[in-house]
Parts: structure tokens; C-alpha cells; sequence
């Protein structure tokens, strides 16, 4: 069972802002901590993650979007496939409101979980992007024509396999990301490589890379 620090989640959520150079706002960590909580307390009944421990689950939550946020431009729609807890898309819409974040899931007692923490911390005034929910698979919203300025997932395709459906869900000049561990870059007719990124996350020291592809002029 993931149980919360004794000092709670807080602590941890500032160090790994603290580890990308950044620093986050009380009202900002607040959202991501009673996140933490909801994700502790769910996790005993609904598979929502596999981290073992309280360090674990910041870094693989929280250290993604961090980097994602720092590349991103102001405004504009990002879709986030196979979402699961919500990282890393609703991680990033905590870190830039400014952003419209659709997570796709198809399991429903994660959307059930999505949405309960949309209802309790993504709104309010200082949230002033959306957030939308959908129930379903990436090849779905391909299917009815999504057009998205980005697209992520993690952990959900092979990375070959996720570039392909990532290039059907953005429009002409969008972006699609892919993040790795141990796995070469996918290569993809068409497509080149804009952004490579490589980092730890801060807590655990797990390497990590984070690719932008965009199609060829």
C-alpha cells in the first residue's frame, strides 16, 4: 500500500520542482498533494500505479511534465493517451493552466478517478485552460478526426507504434512526444526529431529522454 509521508506529500513535490529549476506556487502544490492523496487512498482498491514508495510516485506523477512544460508553448491543446492517474497530462495542466489538456483512458474506474480529481482541484479561478476527459483509446480519437497542436503518451504503445498513432492525432505543424527509458528513438517516414532531452528524474535518478518529432519540411 503507497502511504504518504509523515511531513505529507509536499516536501517531495518542491524537490522535484527543485531538481528541474523550478519552484511552484503554494496554491499549485496544494492541487498536487491532495492529487497524491486521492492517488494513495484509490490505490488500495483500483490499480493506479505502480510506484512502491512516496518517492517513486512524485518522480513518475510529477518529473515528466516538468520537463514537457519547459518546451511547450503558451496556449494550445495537448492530448494525452492512455492517461491512466494523469500523468503526464494532468500533471502538466496543474503546472500550465494555460494549456487545454484532453486525457484519453480507457479503463473506467480511471476515468472515475480522473474526474473526481478534475471535480476537486483542476478548476477555479487561477485554472485557466480545460481539462477534458474522455473514456476511450488513442485509434478512437483518431478515428473522429482529433487534431491536436501535441500529442503524449507513456508506457502505453511500443515507441514506433505510439509515434504512428501520435501522427495521426495532431494537425500539420504539430508536435508529437515521445518519452523513453532505455529504447532508441523510433524512426518514422516523414517525421524529424526537434527537441531530445535526456534527464533524471531528481528523487530516484532513473534516466529518462524526451523527444519532439514534427513532420519534414
Amino acid at each position: 500500500m503507497l502511504n504518504p509521508p509523515a511531513a505529507g506529500f509536499q516536501p517531495l513535490i518542491h524537490a522535484v520542482a527543485r531538481g528541474f529549476g523550478s519552484t511552484l506556487g503554494d496554491d499549485v502544490a496544494e492541487r498536487i498533494a491532495a492529487w497524491f492523496d486521492l492517488i494513495a487512498t484509490w490505490n488500495a482498491k483500483v490499480d493506479l500505479t505502480a510506484a512502491r514508495n512516496a518517492e517513486e510516485l512524485a518522480d513518475l506523477m510529477l518529473a515528466d511534465a516538468f520537463v514537457l512544460a519547459r518546451h511547450q508553448p503558451r496556449g494550445g491543446s495537448i492530448v494525452d493517451i492512455g492517461a491512466g492517474s494523469g500523468a503526464p497530462g494532468l500533471a502538466l495542466h496543474l503546472l500550465r493552466p494555460d494549456l487545454t489538456i484532453t486525457l484519453v483512458e480507457p479503463m473506467q474506474k480511471r476515468i472515475a478517478f480522473l474526474r473526481t480529481v478534475s471535480g476537486q482541484l483542476a478548476t477555479g479561478p487561477t485554472m485557466k485552460g480545460s481539462l477534458l476527459i474522455v473514456r476511450g483509446r488513442g485509434e478512437d480519437v483518431a478515428r473522429q478526426g482529433g487534431s491536436f497542436d501535441a500529442a503524449v503518451a507513456r508506457a502505453t504503445l511500443p515507441p514506433e507504434d505510439w509515434l504512428a498513432l501520435g501522427a495521426r492525432l495532431v494537425g500539420p505543424s504539430g508536435a508529437v512526444w515521445v518519452l523513453l527509458a532505455r529504447e532508441e528513438p523510433p524512426l518514422a517516414e516523414g517525421w524529424q526529431i526537434d527537441v531530445d532531452e535526456r534527464y533524471q528524474w531528481p528523487l530516484t535518478t532513473a534516466g529518462r529522454r524526451l523527444l519532439r518529432y514534427r513532420r519534414a519540411p
